[in-house]
Parts: structure tokens; C-alpha cells; sequence
């Protein structure tokens, strides 16, 4: 009955795909000063839980992943925004608007995973 339970499988993968936009946020950040450089974004969660064309997971083992409803990895693309002369197209700005909106996205996924455990503790009279 509690094997399978969708609400906390989906802020779990909210949870890793914001922790992987920090990341690349992050990477950007770090190369704001790179000649060349082009600024790197990933796809929405929503998009890349529905996009089901993204890359294909993988199984190591039987039931190691949910099937059917398990979100495609998000591929990570370059921004378009104009470059500076120097050819780099970060945009400080943009980066931490983008970090703040990340972690949102986080702090949202916790308090999901936190209210869903609150309530089968609830429901397990504990």
C-alpha cells in the first residue's frame, strides 16, 4: 500500500532537478568572465516530467525504476542571449534571478515531501 506513492517519487524528482539547475547556474556563475563562454540552462521540470523524449533511463536491476512514470533527464541547453564582446553570454542578472527561482522550486519540493510524511505518520497514528 505505501510501496508506491507518487507524491513523493514526483518532490523527489523536483528536488534533484532544481538541485541540478543549481548546479549548472553554478557553472555559469563560475564562467562569467570565460571569453566563449555561452551560458547554459536546463528544461523546466514540468517539460522534462512530460517530455518523455529526453534521455532514456536506464535500469541496473529489475524494479529499479517506477516504468512509466519516471521523468526523462533533463538535457542541458545554451541560453540565447545576446553575447558580450568578448563572446560570453552570461548574464550575472539573469543568473541569480534564475538561483532565486531554483530554490524556490527546492525549498517547494521539500515542504511537499515534509507535509506527505506529516500525514502517513498521521494516518499510521504516530
Amino acid at each position: 500500500m505505501y510501496e508506491n506513492l507518487n507524491v513523493f517519487q514526483t518532490a523527489s524528482a523536483l528536488a534533484s532537478h532544481s538541485a541540478r539547475q543549481q548546479s549548472t547556474i553554478a557553472q555559469n556563475i563560475a564562467n562569467a568572465d570565460t571569453p566563449g563562454y555561452q551560458a547554459r540552462t536546463l528544461a523546466s521540470f514540468e517539460a522534462s516530467y512530460r517530455d518523455k523524449s529526453g534521455l532514456p533511463l536506464r535500469e541496473t536491476r529489475a524494479g529499479h525504476i517506477a516504468g512509466s512514470n519516471a521523468p526523462a533527464v533533463a538535457r542541458e541547453t545554451l541560453e540565447a542571449t545576446e553575447p558580450s564582446p568578448n563572446g560570453n553570454s552570461v548574464s550575472l542578472e539573469e543568473e541569480m534571478v534564475n538561483a532565486v527561482a531554483a530554490q524556490q522550486r527546492h525549498d517547494q519540493a521539500l515542504a511537499v515531501y515534509k507535509h506527505g510524511l506529516s500525514i502517513l505518520r498521521m494516518s499510521l497514528g504516530r
